[in-house]
């Protein structure tokens, strides 16, 4: 899952123009409307021969796109921000004669569409469930346990707060509370036996944004509705990467381990708490029973039937080895059989429910058993029932689950709703064929075009989150990906990757407000120890997820070299060249005849299919006369 942390609050700054942005906005639409009842146009003010409004008639659409850029910059709520550009431009573009009135007839549509849409309804299920599983104690007990288990290595709990990360990333996907969980619980740990301050807060820091890629994500589900993509599709291209990423992680901490092992020391025998009563650590009952549910998944793998995805093989196979593994363990415990170490023990009953939960949940969608939707929901009540077998279900923990999904789910849909007026206006005066012009034609083909977006990303990810990102950039960049023959599952996966660094830019990523939030800022005395803890700065925050930035930055890339990493997970198309198929079809050449669409004239576009819908509106449709030469240009 994704981010669930709420809407960014403006700075202080911006917030004393927002009342005066208000005022001038709502002045400007009562002029515009009062002009138009008095039959009164900004072309009779200007002058129909000035270079002011014919600037304004053959540059609406970049105008209307760097005035919302100028309204976000400023602070101003996006939802708000984009509906006005959308309302003011639409009736600036009547007023100038380049739209039809009628351009606003089709906006109950448009916003009906959005409450209309199912796929939409995974996210308030996912939320729920994630909230519901971090408000019961996963986290604690979850780093408590890895931690012990990686404790005696070098840059064990850096390993333990990646791994945590990965597993919070794919149940709570709580970017806020798993980086303020990590940090409330392994920041003071890390400082205690010398971790170096700036590896500590990034390996925290990254390991929260794993939620944006690993499965199930909100920001997967909402790539899918903007590129108009099926969310098992981009569930499936991203189940991959996200694991590749958190290995480049896991891999960066083991370097740093390497060349300088005084950055990472591991936990000295006195911090090591799940021991035998002999003194044994008891990994190796661990390490017994990981091999028998290692074996089992492999042999079951490769009984799993070819013809299906790699992606679901791996899944289904993970959910029969930790099944096995927890039958194993809840046998041992039944029966006092004693076969088990305390730390084999407790690593299965507080690792294999979450576990269980996460691949029962994307195994029943991969296999297509259920839709995104009826996952969420399937996973909301598993967390309920996972809380209540903890004992850690009350009424003030389901208040407030609900009410932050219900904040969320608000957030979302008020900036779609914002981004459909937005859009209808700005696909109206043809501000998509200006995207298309600017992108299409750049030099480098597919390549260039894929250099220029990831640099745009990436820069506008220092200012906007990926929901806005989503809805305001994605649904420019995807016609042109489309043309460029780009796979707009790839593409969505890609740019989900890079998305990342929405949270991670310093000095505005929000990951590092939420760990600044939570780390020392005075020295303090160690409770445990007995030593003096100096302060976690700033500037150590920030210099420690540039590393992280720059490996999210190398998978972009990694995913640029290697587009079989996403596409390999995703179903294959049907071969409908097979002999079988072409003589079935001959069978009756004019009935097959008589199912073809009609041919073309030579320039002609060809004829839709009857039985497909029409479009809900064209941006043509509304377009005023001095539009219409333009559209007539090729």
């Amino acid at each position: 899952m994704a981010n669930v942390s709420a809407a960014p609050v403006a700075p202080a700054s911006a917030l004393r123009f927002m009342p005066w942005v208000f005022a001038v906005l709502s002045a400007l639409i009562l002029t515009l409307v009062g002009s138009a009842i008095m039959g009164v146009s900004v072309s009779d003010l200007l002058g129909h021969d000035s270079a002011a409004r014919h600037f304004l008639s053959s540059n609406l659409a970049p105008v209307m796109f760097a005035s919302m850029v100028l309204f976000l910059l400023l602070g101003y709520p996006v939802a708000f921000a984009l509906s006005a550009n959308g309302i003011v431009f639409g009736l600036l573009g009547i007023d100038l004669g380049l739209l039809q009135p009628s351009l606003f007839n089709a906006m109950p549509d448009r916003i009906w569409g959005v409450m209309n849409n199912d796929t939409l309804l995974a996210i308030p299920f996912f939320t729920f469930m994630g909230l519901v599983l971090e408000r019961s104690g996963m986290a604690e007990d979850l780093l408590d346990t890895v931690g012990q288990i990686f404790g005696p290595i070098r840059g064990g709990i850096a390993y333990a707060v990646i791994l945590v990360g990965a597993m919070l990333a794919a149940t709570t996907g709580v970017v806020a509370a798993s980086v303020i969980s990590m940090g409330l619980i392994s920041m003071p740990i890390m400082l205690r036996y010398g971790y170096d301050r700036r590896l500590a807060s990034g390996v925290i820091a990254a390991s929260g944004t794993l939620a944006q890629i690993i499965p199930p994500s909100l920001v997967l589900i909402v790539m899918a509705d903007q590129l108009g993509r099926s969310v098992g599709d981009l569930y499936k291209g991203a189940f991959i990467p996200g694991f590749i990423l958190t290995a480049m992680y896991a891999l960066y901490v083991f370097a740093c381990t390497v060349l300088r092992p005084d950055l990472a020391p591991a936990l000295p025998p006195e911090a090591r708490s799940l021991r035998e009563p002999n003194g044994a650590s008891g990994n190796r009952s661990l390490g017994v029973l990981t091999l028998i549910a290692v074996v089992t998944g492999v042999l079951f793998a490769k009984q799993y039937p070819d013809n299906h995805p790699l992606d679901e093989t791996i899944v289904v196979s993970i959910m029969v080895g930790i099944g096995v593994a927890f039958v194993l363990a809840l046998a041992n415990r039944q029966f006092k059989l004693g076969l088990l170490s305390q730390i084999a023990e407790k690593t299965t009953f507080v690792l294999i429910p979450p576990l269980g939960l996460i691949f029962l949940v994307l195994g029943t969608i991969f296999v297509g058993i259920a839709t995104p939707t009826e996952g969420g929901a399937m996973g909301a009540t598993g967390a309920i029932i996972m809380a209540l077998s903890r004992k850690r279900l009350d009424m003030a923990l389901l208040k407030q689950a609900m009410y932050s999904t219900a904040k969320l789910t608000t957030f979302v849909l008020f900036i779609l709703v914002g981004a459909r007026v937005f859009s209808l206006t700005f696909y109206g005066v043809d501000g998509h064929v200006w995207v298309e012009h600017l992108l299409h034609d750049l030099p480098g083909g597919q390549i260039g075009f894929l250099i220029v977006v990831n640099l745009l990303v990436f820069g506008l990810a220092f200012f906007l989150d990926f929901f806005e990102l989503a809805f305001i950039v994605v649904p420019l960049l995807a016609p042109v990906a489309d043309k460029l023959g780009i796979d707009l599952v790839w593409f969505g996966v890609l740019l989900a990757v890079n998305m990342q660094t929405s949270f991670m830019h310093p000095p505005f990523g929000f990951a590092l407000f939420y760990l600044r939030s939570v780390a020392a800022t005075k020295d303090y005395t160690d409770k445990v120890t007995g030593k003096l803890i100096e302060r976690v700065k700033s500037s150590q925050i920030y210099w420690g997820a540039v590393p992280f930035v720059l490996i999210q930055m190398a998978m972009v890339g990694v995913l640029i070299a290697f587009p079989g990493i996403v596409t390999m997970g995703l179903d294959q198309a049907v071969d409908t060249t097979g002999a079988e198929l072409t003589q079935e079809l001959q069978i009756n050449p004019d009935a097959n005849q008589d199912a073809l669409p009609p041919a073309s004239l030579e320039g002609e576009a060809p004829a839709a299919p009857a039985d497909e819908p029409a479009p809900a509106f064209n941006a043509g449709d509304f377009a005023g006369n001095d539009a219409a030469p333009a559209a007539a240009k090729p």
